[in-house]
């Protein structure tokens, strides 16, 4: 406990400004410990203390400070010795309370600092810089509106500063005259000043701007060759990339780890895997030491290539070398884990991890979305909904993104619509990645109604250009019969790749308009496209459904002699679709016992759909005991054979079949429909007559029978079974 009379206490105190062998601490201490109503009493002047000393010795404390309890109470000590007159310690005062993320308080400072101090730029720079660094980029803009409404000139502190922020805020038109401000006051040449731009031209997807810059510049440093090759990775430039980081050499200066790193993730992002590992180990054998971030990058490689066992070895690296505490190492490797269906060491890193932020949250939901876990990812989503707190600790795009998308590959689009609903409400903005896994479920549910209202959003948003939006509009609208409305999508996409054409084809093909997949598979070549599996498995469908077995042939051939592409069991059983529904079954059959791959399901199930078209059993009962070894655990080719077998009149096998069917307890999945109607979509399945309007269903099909008779159609029953006791071979 500290004795003495709180005067002298107060009298001693500015006295010690020129006694350093004194903790400014133990000064402080005894300080906050006087009453205010003394501290009323101080004037500089009485005691022969300057007015800069007074400023100092703050200054002093305020840097000493370790809690923002400590700086509270200096504060009010400037307050009481009027020393809030200072724009130096106003400034201060707004960086420390930015520091701790008190930016209300900070923000209160800076307003309530006399007039005479508001032409400050040291104080208009602590606020912009306080903002920035909390990622209120907006209001960092009103700020420097204001700055210089009022006529306060910026510096070579200012510019970087507000540049960073329109580069986060993506307005170009503000990008602009952020930079004639640049120009006009004389900073062209600053290099901070152009480093920044060269960011920010970057972030805007302007390169060629960001390479005029560089290429002016008179002086550059690491950080100026550092961001233009960041930028080229940033854009998916791997080429340009390494193009500066060579010529960064060749004019006398050494790359460093943040340009090795930069050189990494330009390749991985461009899906080099191979070349960002060579890389990597010629880093490493130049010495230059592995950093957290080129660790991070090395991480997601192995991840995204499947090489869970480098991966682990990567993962011991990281404990070895102390890099375990850095946040995006740690989120590199959940996604490492859960890419590799590794949920539970994912989830055990998650767990382990001290300081978790929206990062981490979205690797560990997505690791359960892309698992399949839909559920699990879901219950992680909603626990992330609870927390209180940070307002960045929240479901952003990304989160909502993991479980709409995870929900939608499930086959589980009900769910997949009502969380974008949910999406939506909580006024979280789609992405392209929403808007695509939303479409998917448009496609799968025939949604068209709701599928529209998706591609009107996407103009709103001025997402029609996004080339991944694009093709989902086109595979949502030609699974939907909107053949139409496709083509008008797929011919406004300017930079068209495979997946666009593929899209085309495939819809073509699956509405039997083979002519118009041919035509369209013809321009895709003239334009330069080389096809892909994917292409050929959409080309030979089409030519299947239209009957256009010559063509198909030929696609087969060429396939394989001109685009060197290595049939699969997928092109197998396209080809002997092609060629059995043609009723050359016998060239099929062939086919399919001379593949150099081993026959799946839907090869014999193929061959023997076209044995039931076609009534042959011997080739058919050949082909169910290829199935039947299978053990595939499905119905289909049971139902096949057994009605193959009632065609030709043969009805014990036919009753053998779906006897032997029930022994092995199969169960057949019945067939679904659906409809929207009104936004609202109905789903009906065989046997259940529990569903509402169904009624009406029964009476629209009924006149539809009358009619179809009445315009002379007679139906082939030579399919429909005779058993007395049919219902009880049903299955």
């Amino acid at each position: 406990m500290f004795h003495g009379s709180s005067s002298r206490l107060l009298i001693s105190i500015p006295q010690c400004i020129h006694r350093p062998e004194l903790s400014y601490r133990s000064i402080f201490r005894r300080w906050v410990s006087v009453s205010c109503h003394h501290l009323t009493q101080i004037k500089p002047s009485k005691f022969s203390v300057t007015h800069n000393e007074f400023l100092d010795f703050f200054d002093r404390l305020l840097r000493q400070c370790t809690t923002i309890q400590h700086s509270k109470q200096v504060h009010s000590q400037i307050v009481v010795t009027c020393t809030h007159h200072s724009a130096f310690l106003a400034a201060r005062l707004v960086s420390i309370y930015a520091r701790c993320g008190l930016l209300d308080d900070a923000r209160k400072v800076f307003e309530t600092t006399p007039k005479e101090c508001i032409s400050n730029l040291l104080l208009w720079n602590s606020i912009l810089r306080a903002n920035v660094t909390h990622g209120r980029y907006e209001e960092t803009l009103r700020f420097y509106l204001r700055m210089r409404k009022l006529g306060v000139g910026a510096d070579g502190f200012t510019f970087p500063l507000v540049v960073r922020a329109c580069a986060m805020m993506g307005d170009s038109k503000f990008c602009k005259n952020v930079h004639s401000h640049v120009l006009q006051m004389g900073y062209q040449h600053h290099l901070h000043v152009v480093n920044e731009l060269m960011g920010m031209y970057a972030k805007l997807e302007r390169m060629n701007d960001a390479c005029q810059l560089f290429d002016r510049m008179v002086i550059r440093s690491h950080i100026s060759w550092n961001t233009i090759v960041s930028g080229f990775s940033l854009n998916y430039d791997c080429d340009s990339a390494l193009e500066a980081f060579q010529r960064m050499e060749a004019e006398g200066l050494e790359p460093n780890p943040v340009t090795w790193t930069a050189l990494l993730s330009s390749h991985a992002r461009c899906g080099h895997h191979e070349k960002t590992l060579e890389m990597y180990g010629v880093m490493r054998k130049r010495g230059i030491g592995a950093t957290a971030e080129a660790l991070a990058v090395v991480i997601s490689v192995f991840a995204d290539l499947g090489a869970f066992d480098m991966g682990e070895m990567i993962h011991g690296y990281v404990m070895k070398g102390g890099f375990e505490n850095y946040s995006f190492v740690k989120n590199s490797l959940i996604c490492m884990y859960g890419k590799h269906g590794a949920i539970k060491d994912a989830g055990i890193l998650f767990s382990e991890m001290e300081s978790k932020n929206i990062v981490s949250w979205n690797s560990l939901i997505s690791s359960y979305a892309e698992s399949g876990l839909c559920d699990e990812a879901l219950a992680i989503f909603l626990q992330l909904e609870k927390l209180d707190g940070c307002p960045t600790m929240r479901p952003n795009v990304v989160s909502w993104s993991a479980v709409i998308g995870g929900f939608a590959s499930k086959g589980r689009g009900r769910e997949s619509l009502e969380l974008f609903r949910r999406m939506q409400l909580a006024k979280v903005v789609a992405n392209s990645i929403t808007i695509t896994s939303v479409l998917s479920v448009c496609a799968e549910l025939s949604a068209l109604g709701l599928g529209r209202e998706i591609h009107g959003h996407v103009i709103k948003a001025v997402m029609d250009s996004d080339l991944l939006v694009g093709n989902g509009l086109i595979n949502m609208y030609t699974k939907c019969g909107s053949l139409k409305e496709g083509h008008l999508v797929f011919d406004k996409i300017d930079g068209r790749d495979l997946i666009s054409w593929n899209s085309m084809i495939v819809g073509y093909g699956m509405h039997g308009l083979g002519e118009n997949a041919l035509y369209t598979f013809d321009q895709m070549i003239k334009s330069g496209y080389k096809p892909d599996g994917v292409t050929f498995v959409g080309i030979l469908s089409a030519c299947s459904h239209t009957g256009l077995v010559s063509e198909g042939r030929k696609l087969f051939d060429r396939m394989i002699r001109e685009f060197r592409i290595a049939p699969l069991v997928e092109h197998y059983a396209c080809i002997v679709d092609l060629l059995g529904r043609a009723g050359f079954l016998q060239e099929a059959s062939n086919i399919v016992k001379n593949m150099p791959v081993e026959p799946n399901a839907c090869v014999w199930g193929a061959l023997l759909n076209c044995c039931r078209m076609y009534k042959n059993a011997d080739v058919a009962e050949e082909t169910a005991s290829k199935i039947y070894s299978l053990n595939t655990g499905t119905t289909g080719s049971y139902m096949l054979l057994s009605n193959i077998y009632a065609a030709n009149g043969r009805w014990e096998d036919s009753a053998r079949v779906r006897i032997s069917a029930k022994t092995k307890g199969l169960k057949k999945i019945p067939g679904q429909s659906w409809i929207e109607v009104k936004k609202k979509v109905y789903m009906f399945s065989a046997g259940n007559t529990s569903q509402t309007g169904m009624d009406e269903v029964y009476r629209i099909l009924k006149y539809l029978c009358l009619q179809m008779e009445f315009e002379g159609y007679a139906p082939d029953k030579s399919f429909v079974l005779q058993h007395a006791d049919e219902e009880e071979y049903a299955y």
